[in-house]
């Protein structure tokens, strides 16, 4: 299945161990339909905490481990203000120091308004990395938001022509190495292979995946691979937090 939707949209190729202790609050509501009785917020159906150990991608080339900062309230009432221009500059704004140039670590508070966020290092249970259930199993805000993610991508060899090809609900932004990758703008679903980047060289080391991901009502999530110039994905790497 992921085949046929990847085939589908590759016409679209460039687009301008321990439990999760202190994770839970009281609830009960289902929204995505992967657990019957959702009594308890809780991480532990789709996140794992990150090993210190680097871990590679899934065996589609997915990468699973992310820290990712808990929602920046940033009020929309509707996903389709979602244009180039909006969302660039909703991105480009400064919401916390060293947004764009200190790599966060597990656990790091920071402070966005007079909000005070912490990154979180986790491993998804799934392909696609579900930001709607990581606010809602920390208890925080849901609609109406934007989420910070970075991770790095490690390579015991230089990789050419390879490709970032990124899906995302709503609109997002992907950044490699400091340098803007992919751009993804208006209402849309997440889609595996949504936008896929220009060709670019893949460094031997390490390599930073920043991203920011917006969305007004409804779900979020994203999920991110690398693919060769055969449109494979590329599978040798792997991915720490630090």
């Amino acid at each position: 299945m992921r085949r046929q939707i990847y085939l589908l949209a590759i016409s679209f190729l460039i687009c301008g161990g321990p439990g999760l202790q202190g994770y839970s609050a009281t609830s009960g509501s289902n929204v995505d339909g992967k657990v019957k009785s959702d009594t308890a917020r809780s991480l532990e159906g789709y996140f794992t905490p990150a090993a210190s150990s680097a871990k590679r991608p899934d065996p589609e080339g997915f990468i699973q481990r992310w820290l990712l900062l808990e929602p920046i309230s940033k009020p929309n009432r509707s996903n389709t203000v979602f244009t180039d221009s909006y969302i660039r500059k909703a991105f480009e704004t400064e919401y916390f120091p060293g947004q764009f140039t200190v790599f966060p670590k597990d656990r790091q508070k920071v402070k966005a308004g007079t909000q005070e966020l912490m990154w979180h290092s986790l491993d998804s249970k799934d392909f696609n990395v579900k930001l709607y259930r990581f606010a809602y199993g920390l208890g925080k805000e849901t609609y109406g938001v934007l989420f910070w993610t970075a991770t790095i991508v490690n390579s015991t060899r230089e990789l050419r022509n390879v490709r970032m090809a990124v899906g995302s609900n709503s609109a997002s932004m992907w950044w490699l190495n400091g340098k803007e990758a992919v751009i993804l703008s208006g209402d849309r679903r997440m889609v595996m292979d949504d936008c896929v980047s220009k060709s670019f060289t893949l460094n031997r080391g390490k390599n930073v995946i920043r991203g920011a991901i917006i969305n007004g009502p409804g779900m979020s999530d994203f999920c991110v691979r690398f693919l060769d110039e055969k449109g494979q994905p590329v599978k040798d790497l792997t991915i720490s937090y630090e």
